[in-house]
């Protein structure tokens, strides 16, 4: 078996409400394990505000690895700011991406994001996880573009978003509106893993869709905000013959 590759997978940080007990110990799980990159599916922050930004963003700096960085649907101005909510949503983040993200550039590895947040729904809930037809063809061109293989063997391809796809029986639920169909789009792309967030407990399940086999992997929180769980994060190694494997991380 060659190297393996070594993926730290984290969500939900939640600055403004983060446990820093938690954060503390997966800095040190960094340190001591040295992973070629660390990906977060969103929710950085507790209510999208500037200073929750750059506490995320200085925290992501410091683990001294590349990160790659999703938004979730606490990243975004809250209903109290309608303005900005639905005219500049995004602008505190992608302030913070341009500071902190790296592609992950690894031999044989691809990941792309697919956005499954939004300003507004035709819903009640907003907090809930949609997946737009252009959002959709975005991932699949990345996927394609990507191409990735090594050593004659198929590479790992990855796609990172913050809500579920489809419901894992979570306590929570991302209620993802046209996530059943893109994760059967993906499934017939090649995509061996889904990663998100959201519901803040880890889950690893393989699906079968349309004949495809494919895995929906969800990190837990690092956050106060807890569910079923204690905080934790997912360990992802992989090499082009052992394949894929996850392990949940459990902060004692």
């Amino acid at each position: 078996m060659g190297a393996a590759i070594r993926l730290f997978h984290i969500s939900d940080l939640h600055f403004g409400a983060e446990d820093r007990r938690a954060l503390d110990w997966f800095a040190g799980e960094v340190s001591h394990h040295q992973p070629d990159a660390i990906i977060c599916t969103g929710d950085l922050t507790m209510r999208g505000r500037e200073r929750e930004f750059a506490a995320a963003g200085h925290w992501l700096g410091a683990l001294g690895v590349p990160v790659s960085v999703e938004p979730g649907n606490h990243d975004m101005p809250y209903y109290w700011d309608p303005l900005r909510r639905l005219f500049k949503p995004y602008e505190r983040f992608h302030a913070m991406h341009r500071a902190v993200h790296r592609d992950l550039v690894l031999e044989g590895v691809a990941l792309v994001p697919l956005k499954t947040v939004g300003r507004a729904q035709w819903r009640l809930n907003w907090s809930k996880g949609r997946v737009r037809r252009h959002e959709l063809t975005e991932a699949l061109a990345g996927l394609a573009a990507a191409g990735v293989s090594t050593s004659g063997s198929k590479g790992l391809r990855l796609v990172a978003c913050h809500h579920p796809l489809v419901d894992a029986d979570t306590h929570s639920t991302g209620s993802t509106r046209g996530g059943r169909e893109a994760l059967a789009a993906l499934a017939r792309a090649g995509v061996d893993a889904v990663l998100s967030g959201h519901v803040h407990d880890a889950f690893d399940r393989l699906m079968e869709v349309d004949g495809h086999a494919i895995r929906i992997i969800g990190a837990g929180t690092l956050s106060e905000r807890l569910r079923a769980s204690r905080p934790s994060y997912n360990r992802l190694e992989w090499s082009p013959t052992g394949g894929l494997s996850v392990s949940v991380e459990l902060h004692r």
